[in-house]
């Protein structure tokens, strides 16, 4: 495992210019740019709090504040799944005639996700204090979760690019999987509003812990349950490691299967 750190400091000036191009690529040709940072998860914020508050009756306060911070972590993690599947194949003719350590792709696909993700942060910090709620202390842990989930979407990445080389109806099969997650996922509702024997389920949903975590400092302005960030934590580590080992074990033959 310790490779992957040795490559990414030899090559990480090719690791900076992979996540510039993500990042440039990702809104090229477009006339707002980088603004559709912002734009993107504020018009699903809209789509949702008509939806859910008004047609479907939720009566959870602040909910536009609620949806926020569950919606635009969610979206960090699944623009890193949607576009790690594709990111061995996109990359194809370089892969097959030019030595690199392959792992830099993904790993730039979730790092350039990661900066987009930050700047995304901005809107739930304009909503809390445009709905007085204000920003307390609660935010020095926003750095820990966002590594956790950094860590946990590393390893995602790792699984999801090799495999989808072998197996390319994998990139549909992820699409419909995030689409049932994303229900199974407390991002348009609470898990308190769960019953208990449908809680025990989500807890083993990383992503149902780590939106939580989010929720504790932005919404709840109390302190992380620091107990399952720990396990997702652990979780997160041993998925990279898991997914770095299958990710080296698959590339030796992406040349031929590309």
């Amino acid at each position: 495992m310790e490779n992957v750190f040795k490559n990414i400091y030899n090559y990480r000036e090719l690791l900076k210019t992979n996540i510039k191009k993500e990042i440039r690529g990702k809104y090229k040709h477009s006339f707002l740019g980088v603004l559709w940072s912002f734009l993107n998860p504020l018009l699903q914020i809209l789509v949702y709090a008509i939806i859910f508050p008004i047609i479907l009756k939720n009566d959870i306060d602040n909910y536009v504040i609620f949806l926020c911070v569950g919606l635009i972590p969610w979206t960090f993690f699944t623009t890193i799944v949607t576009q790690s599947t594709g990111v061995i194949i996109a990359n194809a003719n370089i892969v097959k005639k030019v030595y690199f350590p392959r792992e830099i792709l993904p790993i730039s696909v979730v790092t350039s996700a990661a900066v987009n993700f930050v700047i995304s942060t901005i809107i739930i910090l304009a909503f809390v204090l445009i709905y007085g709620m204000g920003i307390t202390w609660h935010i020095v842990f926003y750095p820990i979760i966002l590594l956790i989930q950094y860590l946990f979407s590393i390893g995602v990445s790792f699984l999801v690019s090799s495999l989808t080389v072998y197996l390319r109806d994998l990139e549909h099969l992820i699409g419909v999987a995030i689409m049932m997650l994303f229900y199974a996922t407390p991002i348009v509702y609470s898990m308190q509003t769960l019953p208990e024997n449908y809680k025990a389920i989500m807890a083993l949903n990383p992503m149902a812990h780590i939106i939580e975590g989010y929720r504790s400092i932005f919404y709840y302005q109390a302190t992380p349950d620091f107990k399952w960030l720990g396990i997702i934590l652990i979780v997160s580590i041993v998925l990279c490691v898991i997914g770095y080992m299958v990710f080296k074990k698959l590339e030796k033959r992406f040349a031929e299967e590309l």
